[in-house]
């Protein structure tokens, strides 16, 4: 018989009289000490370990059903790191839809990643975004170091590997489902396939096995952020149904206007501004085909499959927010050297707001990036979680190339009256949606990894959740 903690109260009788054991409790630590018992002082009347063939323990036991008061209706939930953060009924009604008809296992569910704002709209001619403005954010924030990490068009994935299913039972209270899972940004399971995902999640296993990452973070499990890609192993649908769709239709239809237009100027009629305006949709047409296209590929093997790992959220007993973005990427790209077939680590760079040349190599370094065809790059400050002249400072921008914002607003965004007017595009709210998910986020782990009831994790989760529905523009 051992003591164990429900709804954060514990009974520390072990049963010593009956033979069992004598438990103090240590506080704060909240440390368990026993001793055996030197004799059966007292014969039980009853039997003194009644028969149980649950391998879970009482507070797992009573996680397996969530009450769906806990989470409906308008909330506050205070956090670590803002004081309330409100939760507005509507919202709580949309995630409460999204959590129990699509959700995996809730126990699982342990964080959900934040929206990330874009920087401020460019003021250069031909671009929507450019490093100067971040940089700037930052800088007025008196923030004087930023990390720049290469942005990778793939889709938000959460993964938890465990060293064992053992593993896996005592901590989170799962059965027969694997050493892990890997979850979308909305608490979706990311792999269809059961098979691929366990093939997965065994080659993740295997490299944080051999880079000895256990023994060195002292853990038996671990929950990373990532990019898993290709773009198209989980946004396929939506490629099909919407950009693909937009790019044929721009590619057969606007040859054929060219054609017309060229016909007629050869027939002696004046075409010249127009047949030169349907040239230029063609072109930008072309560009915003290749452009999704790049992000895509079959996958026939699970060595098709590339995660960038870049965040070690939490491992037993921490919330490593307390380490800056170095460590947390060096760390993960020793993890990454044992698979480099299928992990990939994030290339960075250190600016200095201090220095105009080291903000210069950022700018050149994001150009490279894109000109290449990369999406573009996340600016975030040194530290994980940074307070600024005004509070909080944002904890990533991301600032994305040219040729990958024609995905999001379209093949016509960058003619000159469309990219004026998505000039004016308001970011506060986004901003104030990503601090809020972020304190929720980390609030949710450090509950987790305090051993918190489920229900406190899933608040937090929940909320996160919630706030997704809020109505923003997607695109940004």
């Amino acid at each position: 018989l051992e003591a164990e903690w429900l709804n954060n109260t514990i009974c520390i009788d072990t049963g010593c009289v009956f033979g069992g054991h004598l438990t103090a409790l240590r506080y704060p630590e909240k440390a368990l000490v026993s001793v055996p018992a030197k004799q059966i002082y007292y014969e039980s009347v009853k039997p003194f370990l009644p028969p149980d063939s649950s391998s879970l323990s009482a507070q797992q036991a009573l996680d397996t059903v969530l009450d769906a008061e806990d989470v409906i209706g308008k909330r506050f939930i205070s956090t670590r790191l803002t004081r309330n953060v409100t939760i507005q009924e509507n919202n709580s009604a949309a995630a409460l839809e999204v959590m129990s008809r699509f959700a995996a296992n809730p126990k699982w569910l342990i964080y959900l990643p934040p929206t990330m704002s874009p920087s401020e709209t460019s003021k250069l001619p031909d671009k929507l975004e450019h490093p100067t403005e971040a940089f700037t954010y930052f800088r007025r924030s008196g923030i004087d170091k930023v990390i720049c990490e290469e942005k990778h068009m793939g889709s938000r994935a959460v993964v938890i590997v465990c060293r064992n299913e053992g593993v896996v039972q005592k901590r989170f209270g799962i059965e027969n489902e694997g050493i892990g899972i890997c979850y979308t940004r909305t608490g979706r399971r990311f792999f269809n396939d059961m098979a691929l995902e366990t093939a997965f999640l065994a080659r993740i296993q295997a490299a944080l096995d051999q880079s000895d990452f256990w023994q060195t973070l002292k853990t038996d499990w671990v929950c990373l952020d990532c990019e898993l890609m290709p773009w198209s192993t989980k946004a396929e649908a939506l490629i099909r149904q919407q950009y693909a769709a937009v790019g044929a239709a721009s590619r057969a239809a606007l040859p054929e206007a060219i054609a017309l237009l060229e016909q007629a100027q050869a027939n002696g009629l004046e075409t010249t501004a127009l047949l030169q305006h349907y040239q230029a949709r063609s072109e930008r047409a072309n560009q915003y085909v290749n452009a999704y296209r790049r992000y895509c590929w079959p996958i026939k093997a699970i060595s098709d499959l590339k995660l960038a790992p870049f965040h070690i959220l939490a491992t037993e007993g921490q919330v490593h927010c307390d380490k800056d973005h170095i460590w947390h990427l060096d760390t993960l790209a020793r993890v990454c050297k044992y698979d480099k077939e299928m992990m990939m680590a994030t290339p960075y760079k250190i600016v200095k707001l201090t220095h105009e040349d080291s903000e210069n190599d950022g700018i050149a370094w994001w150009q490279t990036l894109t000109d290449k065809g990369g999406e573009g790059m996340v600016i975030k400050p040194f530290d994980f979680i940074m307070k600024g002249r005004n509070g909080w400072v944002q904890p990533a921008l991301k600032c994305r190339g040219r040729e990958y914002l024609r995905i999001i607003y379209g093949p016509e965004y960058t003619a000159s009256k469309n990219i004026e007017r998505l000039r004016g595009r308001g970011l506060s709210r986004k901003r104030r949606l990503a601090l809020q998910e972020f304190a929720l986020g980390i609030e949710a782990l450090e509950r987790f990894t305090g051993k918190e009831p489920l229900r406190r994790v899933h608040e937090c989760v929940f909320g996160v959740l919630a706030l997704e529905s809020e109505p923003v523009d997607p695109r940004l």
